[in-house]
């Protein structure tokens, strides 16, 4: 069996052994092409390094708003490192099934996909509808079959008046279809119809405790998803309209449309996606779990990752415009959403946001690091600390989240998360305060 391994340059087919050997241990690329190793970028020489940055991180350097780095932040730049898009399922399900891969365009506008059955739906994207194949491809981005909270995840959410509030949270993301991963079926007989599931509960404060969202996706891609929302103090869950994407998480600066992998949460039949062009973009995909565990690693107050946390690569991305089909775009918060998708991993770890006017509104660095699964290896997945800086209100959220896989989560916190009745179904939610 052979595999994809994707370069700078080009999607190279090679050897499974090549492949496997590469996952065990990453490889560095000939240089980054751009930026060399061991440069240090601060607040003096960044202007030197703009054409290596995100819109976002232009932002912060330049401080033209309420949130911006300090006048003593630096990066370090790293070696760029060749990473797997995947574990060895997942590489084989991309190689034996992306060739049956078709579009189907929908009579409301958008597009939907056929013959898709697990891993990378459009390796190499080309073609007219390019930026929408970068889009679902990093939609369907490498994610063990389930990951949780090793540990409780915290917010810091942050006001103008540097106010900071904390929330911990325990998370379960599970894929219940399409999977490709740690010898699982294609798709969880327990279940009909559903795809992926999200579910969070709030730990503290007290007077929040319980508190939990539920989230689950179709395998029929134009089936809006269903979000459940449980409340202690009424003791049932609601149903919360699909027309409240954009509405705050547990009180955060994260919307329902950007929590998951890939900095993009919604549902690709009801967005478009412009190709911008291939872009070199400055990417952290290798934290220090433990250092990123103290804020005290994190810059102040912005809490921004320090470089005792990890080095940044010169990444190779595609970088797409993600913004709603016109029929569906009256009353969404967001005209469009940048994102720079790694050609590697398949998945954004920087989103820029723009409010419904078309103005800049929020930085979004999304949670990627590389996270260990028990009997597979390492990738490039969720895990590690992000950050929501609101560049029009000045508030920001930043949420540092350990992540642990499949076997790891039979035993996470004291928690069972594997028990797909407890953590991935409406059913579930009765049972919070049994």
């Amino acid at each position: 069996m052979r595999r994809f391994a994707l370069c700078l340059a080009a999607t190279l087919i090679v050897t499974m052994s090549a492949g496997l050997a590469m996952a065990q241990q990453y490889q560095y690329e000939s240089g980054n092409q751009g930026i060399p190793p061991g440069t240090v970028i601060n607040m003096k020489n960044w202007q030197n390094y703009r054409k290596y940055m995100t819109h976002s991180m232009e932002v912060l350097f330049a401080g033209q708003y309420f949130w911006k780095f300090p006048p003593d932040f630096y990066l370090v730049v790293g070696k760029t490192k060749n990473y797997p898009m995947g574990s060895k399922p997942f590489v084989e399900a991309t190689e034996k099934y992306s060739s049956q891969v078709k579009i189907v365009n929908l009579p409301r506008g958008g597009h939907n996909i056929t013959g898709y059955v697990a891993g990378i739906p459009f390796p190499t994207p080309s073609g007219a509808l390019r930026g929408w194949k970068v889009l679902v491809d990093d939609w369907y981005a490498f994610q063990p079959y389930i990951i949780c909270s090793s540990k409780p995840a915290w917010y810091h959410i942050q006001d103008r008046f540097h106010n900071i509030t904390t929330e911990s949270i325990m998370v379960v993301f599970r894929r219940v279809g399409h999977i490709a991963d740690d010898a699982q079926p294609l798709y969880d007989p327990r279940t009909t119809g559903e795809d992926f599931t999200e579910w969070a509960t709030v730990l503290t404060p007290e007077q929040a405790r319980y508190t939990t969202s539920l989230t689950i996706y179709y395998l029929n891609l134009t089936k809006p998803e269903d979000t459940y929302l449980f409340i202690p103090a009424l003791r049932r869950s609601l149903r919360i309209s699909t027309a409240a994407r954009c509405s705050p998480l547990f009180g955060t600066d994260v919307t329902y449309d950007d929590a998951r992998h890939g900095a993009f949460n919604g549902n690709v039949t009801i967005f478009d996606a412009t190709d911008l062009g291939d872009k070199k973009v400055l990417m952290m995909p290798e934290y220090d779990n433990d250092a990123v565990q103290d804020i005290k690693n994190l810059y102040q107050p912005v809490f921004f990752p320090k470089p005792s946390v990890g080095k940044w690569q010169l990444r190779d991305s595609w970088n797409i415009d993600v913004h709603r089909i016109p029929s569906m775009a009256a009353g969404y918060c967001f005209s469009k959403r940048v994102l720079y998708v790694d050609k590697q991993s398949y998945q954004s770890q920087w989103a820029d946001l723009y409010d419904n006017s078309g103005k800049f509104w929020k930085v979004d660095l999304d949670p990627q690091d590389m996270l260990t699964v028990p009997g597979e290896g390492t990738f490039w997945t969720n895990n590690g600390v992000s950050g929501f800086w609101d560049m029009q209100n000045d508030h920001m959220t930043s949420l540092i989240l350990p992540f642990t896989a499949n076997k790891g989560c039979e035993n996470a916190n004291g928690e069972n998360f594997t028990d797909l009745s407890r953590y991935s179904s409406v059913s579930g939610l009765s049972q919070i305060l049994r």
